[in-house]
């Protein structure tokens, strides 16, 4: 009896601790998705792990919203379609939520067949023109669940733009906005200037006949992309080049590609 007395303490000890570490969690100190926060809230989800091809899609993906964003090709990659990626790349594809391309750059088939069956497949119209960054910022803070977060940013990068685009016009020689020549990426960039463009080249280099119907039109401005640029583009026309950037840093900060075009716009204003 004695030995009896003594272990059923230690049994239920045992017990009472081991309901405790139940009711505890599993130790990793993460609560679940169901269990009510401290104060009777619902705890928030997870955000979602978003794989990116470049720094563009970064942006967009931070832009919607998303905080967990894993970025493929380096920025040091001045071209990045020529990357080929590496088998680590393709192991973060495979642990993703969302993995976002666009369908110009030539490794999208190795990504798709990386990406397995969890994470889903997001084509993303890489292009800077307002409306267009705005509509996949919609789309995309729909898919991760963000679209408060993605509302937020575009009511800044509204008032951004909008400051940028009056800044630009307002420095053209007499308020009359140029004569434009643009690349076929760089096109949002005319638009921050206040400019239609009356012709435009690329991605392909810039043929003879090309050269000489472009030249004819007698831009003042040639807005080459800085990303696919082949050299001077109109040589002998007198038209001023300026290099647009399209992809942002690794901050993944969309604005400051606006800023930049911005800033090499008036200074083509000011020679």
């Amino acid at each position: 009896m004695a030995l009896t007395r003594v272990r059923i303490p230690s049994l239920v000890a045992l017990s009472a601790a081991l309901l405790l570490t139940a009711a505890c969690g599993s130790g990793s100190g993460k609560a679940s998705d169901d269990a009510p926060a401290k104060g009777g809230g619902e705890v928030k989800k997870d955000r979602p792990v978003v794989v990116v091809t470049t720094t563009w899609e970064g942006a967009f993906a931070k832009a919607a919203g998303a905080e967990d964003v894993k970025v493929i090709v380096p920025q040091s990659v001045h071209h990045a379609p020529d990357y080929d990626p590496k088998p680590s790349d393709l192991a973060a594809v495979a642990k993703a939520d969302f993995v976002l391309y666009a369908p110009f750059e030539p490794y999208a088939a190795k990504i798709k067949e990386a990406a397995g069956s969890k994470a889903k497949l997001v084509e993303v119209n890489l292009d800077n023109d307002p409306d267009k960054v705005k509509a996949e910022v919609d789309k995309l803070g729909a898919l991760f669940g963000t679209a408060d977060a993605a509302a937020q940013w575009k009511t800044g990068f509204d008032t951004e733009y909008a400051k940028l685009n009056k800044d630009v016009q307002a420095a053209w020689p007499g308020g009359k906005s140029p004569s434009v020549v643009t690349q076929v990426f760089t096109a949002w960039a005319a638009k921050l200037a206040g400019a239609t463009p009356v012709g435009t080249y690329g991605p392909e280099a810039v043929t003879p006949a090309q050269l000489a119907e472009l030249s004819a039109k007698k831009p003042s401005l040639v807005l080459d992309n800085a990303h696919m640029s082949t050299g001077t583009v109109l040589p002998d026309s007198g038209a001023r080049q300026v290099e647009i950037v399209n992809y942002p840093g690794e901050d993944l900060d969309l604005l400051p590609v606006y800023r930049s075009a911005a800033a090499e716009l008036k200074k083509a204003a000011a020679s």
